[in-house]
């Protein structure tokens, strides 16, 4: 039996890590030259947040160089680029030390070679030290960042200094890793090295033939040649020591969350059929028939339904694309099949909304449709509780208290879960507990690209709504810089004299010292001040009951203006709303641009959206607003979005517990992550224990890249 075998046959399998791993679970303190200090600093470069943990050995296998330093070419002093890190070969012409009793004045060597001469500084320097190191007379390596001042050239406390004759002690070729105040690179690099030397031989779970086709080498060398690397192409994302990583994370994120599936559908589900009788009432109520691609969603999901396994459909949707009405229509089902549906929304406002836009339909259809947040306390909440589980409610909607124990349900046979990037894995098998074999819609109102479907949602079937519901009309974007601010109030002052609503978007909620921007309470006192009591404000920070008086009063033209942060970007629907205005339009992503436009041209009349922007733009932030001006498909734009940020922002994943990534970057990597996924399904076809030698390593690679929550879900944990 292997070394590896033995370990894991000593455990019971998936409930404690591998004794292999030990070395890499270890705290960074026990790496020579890092204590607490250095290792709190560690933890600000790290491609991912420990927060709540010390910082482990194994995570700094994770710190890749973005960049690297190449020695062996030299160059004379008069042909080195600015601020680029340079190797020169000089003669040692006087030192000159500062002045006596002057400690901030710089400590100067001057040098020279056959094209001109440098000073080579130093700030609160050992004169003795320097005096010996760097002999007047001596030829000498010196490397560092070279500067030009007044035609002369300076390298501030170089890198390396050896005399000539050894050059081969200069490290010829040096990765450079992303630093962070108070961590310098030489610490960085020595404590990479140090982690990647700890490695233990770890068993190989890729497929030969797989590793053959793509040439991967296996963890161990990928790690060298990434940190150790002898060529500018070692580093590229593209080379396959770097790719054989991103794999790796890409099977680990697949692999966990077919995990999750199998676990959600081990437990048989049940079949709900109805006869139509409800959903035929609810779609009479409607002032409107439905899209092709929502007729073509509901049969996919009434498909899912009628199977006695449970269903998990991820149902993605633009803006305004109908996903509401299509969630009242899988509820219709289920209440014909005669069990409840519970509707999770991220915040109170949209709980609020989603019951105003339901409660009326289901009321015609003989349903009864209920709200349950933190809001509802005493007597009010006590009866909620005491109708949904007595089945009196058919559709119970609300914010993460539907999760407390408290709640208790007649028959929960749906759940329905809105904005679902902000509610991780465990919250989603926390609400599945709720009743027995619940099904699960889970809806999005960000398009998201296939790629990161795959990522984020990998576990779930997708149905997509692509067409805006009749009677929509196309959104007018224009461009204005803020010195045009004063034409564009004189515009609104007319608008709102029409009788149009206006939103105002501001990125702050008040004034930061950092950030020099307009805040959303500045700008609500500078409308105030033009508009009077016409202009309303909300924002995050306002409690709930206060929120939701602004937007009533804004909803009934009690105000006309109402100036608020990205509070309003998800779901909130008032459709005689027509303008809206986006104040620093440059500092927002793409999609989020694309959500907050989606607040308006929700009713028959022609809209505008007006992005502010502060001149000088960035050439990312050009191509963003572009990118709006052109189009108001949220696929696409979402595309772009990928290839403009990358995929680390586009789910807000540090803040919402998405799997961001380590290594793998979606824009580069994505023809890796489809086969990642198909790896994933077949090896839990054939080893849905991973009890196998391959799947006993997967273990491995789960634990190694922070998956091990998923080992737990297989039965033998």
């Amino acid at each position: 039996m292997s070394a590896f075998a033995d370990t894991l046959s000593r455990h019971k399998l998936g409930v404690m890590r591998p004794s292999l791993l030990d070395p890499l679970f270890a705290p960074a303190t026990t790496l020579d030259g890092i204590g607490p200090k250095v290792s709190a600093l560690l933890a600000k470069v790290l491609p991912f947040d420990t927060t709540g943990r010390e910082v482990r050995v194994g995570d700094l296998l994770f710190v890749l160089p973005h960049t690297m330093i190449d020695r062996r070419k030299r160059y004379p002093i008069a042909e080195a680029p600015e601020n680029a890190v340079v190797t020169l070969e000089v003669s040692i012409d006087y030192h000159q030390p500062a002045p006596q009793g002057n400690r901030s004045a710089p400590y100067r060597i001057f040098a020279h070679d056959d094209s001109g001469e440098i000073a080579l500084t130093f700030f609160r320097a050992k004169g003795d030290w320097l005096t010996k190191a760097v002999p007047e007379g001596a030829r000498m390596i010196v490397s560092g960042r070279i500067e030009w001042f007044n035609g002369r050239a300076s390298m501030v406390h170089p890198d390396h200094m050896v005399p000539a004759d050894r050059a081969g002690d200069l490290p010829a070729v040096e990765p450079v890793y992303p630093l962070t105040a108070g961590l310098s690179s030489k610490v960085l690099r020595k404590a990479v090295a140090a982690s990647v030397n700890r490695l233990p031989e770890l068993p190989e779970w890729l497929d030969p033939t797989l590793m053959t086709r793509h040439s991967f080498p296996s963890i161990r060398m990928a790690l060298h040649r990434v940190n150790t690397p002898d060529d500018p192409l070692d580093i590229n994302p593209d080379s396959a020591a770097w790719r054989r990583l991103a794999y790796d994370e890409l099977l680990a994120g697949q692999l966990a969350l077919a995990l999750v599936r199998a676990r959600v559908r081990r437990n048989a589900g049940r079949a709900l059929t109805g006869d139509g009788r409800i959903e035929k009432q609810v779609r009479a109520a409607l002032p409107y028939s439905l899209t092709h691609s929502q007729e073509q969603a509901l049969v996919e999901i009434h498909g899912d339904l009628e199977l006695p396994k449970r269903m998990l459909r991820l149902l993605q949707g633009d803006v305004g694309a109908g996903k509401t009405v299509v969630a009242l229509l899988t509820a219709a089902r289920a209440a014909e099949a005669g069990g409840q549906t519970a509707l999770m929304a991220p915040t109170e406002i949209l709980a609020r909304q989603h019951l105003a836009t339901i409660a009326p339909l289901a009321a015609k259809a003989g349903l009864r449709a209920a709200v349950l947040t933190g809001r509802e306390k005493g007597r009010e909440r006590t009866e909620i509780l005491r109708a949904v589980a007595a089945g009196e409610i058919d559709i119970l909607i609300g914010t993460h208290a539907l999760f407390q124990d408290t709640v208790v349900f007649h028959d929960l046979v749906l759940a329905i879960v809105d904005e679902q990037h902000r509610f991780g894995v465990h919250q989603r098998l926390a609400i599945s507990a709720k009743g027995d074999a619940v099904d699960m819609l889970v809806m999005t109102a960000t398009p998201i690209p296939r790629t990161l479907v795959l990522t984020a949602f990998g576990d779930m079937d997708v149905s997509r709504l692509t067409e805006k519901p009749a009677g929509r009309r196309p959104i007018q974007t224009v461009t204005l810089p803020m010195e045009r601010l004063p034409d564009l109030v004189q515009r609104i002052r007319s608008a709102v004299g029409d009788g149009q609503k206006v939103y105002w978007i501001c990125p702050l909620v008040e004034e930061s010292e950092e950030i020099k921007l307009m805040s959303a309470e500045d700008r609500h006192a500078s409308l105030a001040s033009v508009f009077g009591k016409s202009v309303g404000l909300i924002h995050g920070r306002m409690n709930g009951g206060d929120k939701d008086e602004a937007m009533r009063a804004f909803k009934d033209g009690d105000t006309r203006i109402l100036v608020g942060t990205t509070v309003v970007e998800v779901g909130v629907d008032v459709p005689d709303a027509t303008i809206i205005v986006i104040e620093h339009a440059e500092r927002f992503g793409l999609a989020q641009l694309h959500q907050l436009r989606g607040r308006v041209g929700r009713g028959d009349k022609a809209s505008t959206c007006v992005l502010l922007y502060k001149e000088p733009l960035g050439l990312v932030a050009k191509q963003r607003l572009s990118v709006m001006r052109e189009t108001e498909d949220g696929f696409r734009i979402s595309e772009e979005d990928l290839k403009l940020r990358g995929e680390g922002e586009l789910l807000g994943t540090r803040q919402s517990g998405t799997p961001g990534f380590r290594v793998a970057q979606v824009e580069r990597h994505g023809d890796l992550l489809e086969i990642a996924r198909d790896d994933a399904r077949l090896i839990l076809e054939r080893d849905p224990e991973l009890s196998s030698p391959r799947g006993q390593a997967l273990r491995v690679l789960l634990y190694l890249y922070g998956r091990d929550d998923s080992i737990r879900l297989l039965r033998a944990g």
